[in-house]
């Protein structure tokens, strides 16, 4: 995940000014030189790197943050105040004309992950109740309008296409057929270069002049560190851009391109893409980025995202048969596949506050959660709705089945068991309140850590 080095060094420094209670200023100073070290190395630009650390120890050596009861909190709290107003004060919108289609024309060189966010782009807004429209005016690429179809239709939204004529025409064409057929948002796929060159932006600055697009959204790899800010700024000069979507912040880049954008290039980070799937998306929130980085967590994304993917039906349904005490292993494998849905486990964990300078230290094993599957679908109808039938000769059924062994079918037999046990006991009138944060607390303690069924 991304900054979890940066996040690590950071939380370090922090642990060891409140170790040491009262604070002088060469205190604060000598824990600044290692926050700015921290940020280098997590390729930070170092001009943001030193505004941003003047910034902090000029606001921290003063006399009422010295002498506060709380010297170290205050630090932690200056910090995450300048982190936010680094990466921008609230989060910034698309800019939706008055009269639609709002056209947002995507562009970034080739290997940023534009074909696949410009689907992810295109689903977010169609849950959010738009009609989202995708246009094919990449034209060079080997298989990039079939690309953008696959992808579309994953998104389930209409893809507009007209061959490998001139991307001009195509994109003029792709606006009057969102008029005429009642879509609000259109979503150009442009071209992209292995560099930035002279025809490159010649064309896109063609299409730009020819559909007047509302938002010009520029997607960057976060892999690419500070190379990603100098293709920002490059585009920004040559184009114009609005915003940018940062792709593959889950992967182990260092972060610091997120951290330095706009301040470098004065345009805000929009989107930013968590992973392969289509759902692994999600709006930058500048301040819940800098409670992740200072291992606060980012509970407020996690319910976001569990809001998404579980409806609330589902959830009505769960809370009837948690109070009801009916909760079943089929329940349960519903259970697993929603968490599924929100992301790796590590992700989800990684949003807890408390456990981002942990992260590295927990053996988070996804695949645990697949083995358990295999372990419910083993079973038959009747077994999974009465666990307590399960007699030694249908365990071993069950563990030739799913490829794992008795014991393993036993260990999860007896959380389940557990389980319902404090939903039982939970359940009587007057104690409703406390069971869904026993729910979640049994729930995660289903041997997630590697540290309950073997590797397979």
């Amino acid at each position: 995940m991304a900054f979890e080095s940066l996040s690590g060094k950071l939380n370090g420094v922090f642990k060891r000014l409140k170790s040491r209670g009262k604070l002088s200023e060469s205190d604060v100073k000598e824990a600044m030189r290692e926050v700015r070290l921290a940020l280098l190395e997590a390729d930070v630009s170092y001009k943001v790197v030193k505004d941003f650390v003047a910034k902090v120890t000029e606001r921290s050596v003063g006399e009422e943050v010295l002498s506060s009861l709380t010297p170290a909190q205050q630090v932690i709290k200056i910090v995450n105040e300048e982190l936010c107003s680094l990466m921008g004060e609230s989060n910034s919108k698309i800019n939706m004309p008055s009269k639609p289609p709002c056209i947002i024309m995507m562009c970034g060189l080739q290997g940023s992950g534009k074909t696949t966010h410009a689907a992810k782009l295109a689903k977010y807004f169609k849950i959010e109740g738009h009609r989202p429209l995708l246009v094919a005016c990449d034209i060079y690429r080997p298989a990039a309008i079939n690309q953008l179809k696959v992808v579309g239709e994953k998104a389930d939204v209409k893809v507009f296409e007209m061959g490998q004529i001139n991307p001009v025409v195509i994109a003029k064409q792709a606006v009057m057929h969102a008029k005429d057929y009642g879509h609000d948002i259109v979503i150009l796929d442009t071209a992209g270069r292995l560099h930035i060159d002279e025809e490159l932006m010649n064309e896109l600055k063609s299409i730009k002049a020819e559909t007047e697009p509302s938002e010009i959204m520029l997607v960057v790899d976060a892999m690419t560190g500070q190379d990603a800010v100098n293709v920002a700024k490059a585009f920004d000069d040559a184009l114009g851009i609005d915003g940018v979507l940062m792709s593959k912040l889950d992967s182990d880049t260092r972060g610091g391109a997120a951290l330095s954008v706009l301040a470098v290039t004065g345009k805000p980070i929009k989107f930013v893409g968590t992973g392969e799937k289509l759902d692994d998306f999600e709006q930058f929130h500048p301040e819940r980025m800098a409670s992740r980085i200072l291992g606060m967590g980012d509970v407020l994304s996690l319910i976001e995202r569990a809001e998404t993917t579980i409806s609330k039906s589902d959830a009505e349904k769960l809370t009837k048969k948690l109070e009801q005490n009916t909760f079943d292993m089929n329940d349960l494998l519903d259970q697993m596949k929603q968490i599924q849905k929100m992301g790796s486990l590590k992700q989800i964990v990684s949003m807890l506050p408390g456990v981002g300078d942990k992260i590295n230290d927990i053996d988070i094993d996804d695949k645990q959660m697949l083995r358990i599957q295999a372990i419910i679908t083993s079973m038959t109808k009747e077994e999974r709705e009465k666990p307590s039938i399960i007699n030694p000769q249908r365990k071993r059924r069950i563990a030739a089945g799913s490829g794992t062994k008795v014991e393993d079918v036993n260990r999860l037999l007896k959380q389940f068991e557990q389980m319902q046990k404090l939903m039982k006991q939970f359940g009587k009138k007057g104690k409703k309140g406390k069971m869904a944060k026993m729910a979640r607390r049994n729930f995660a303690g289903m041997n997630f850590n590697g540290g309950g069924l073997p590797p397979m």
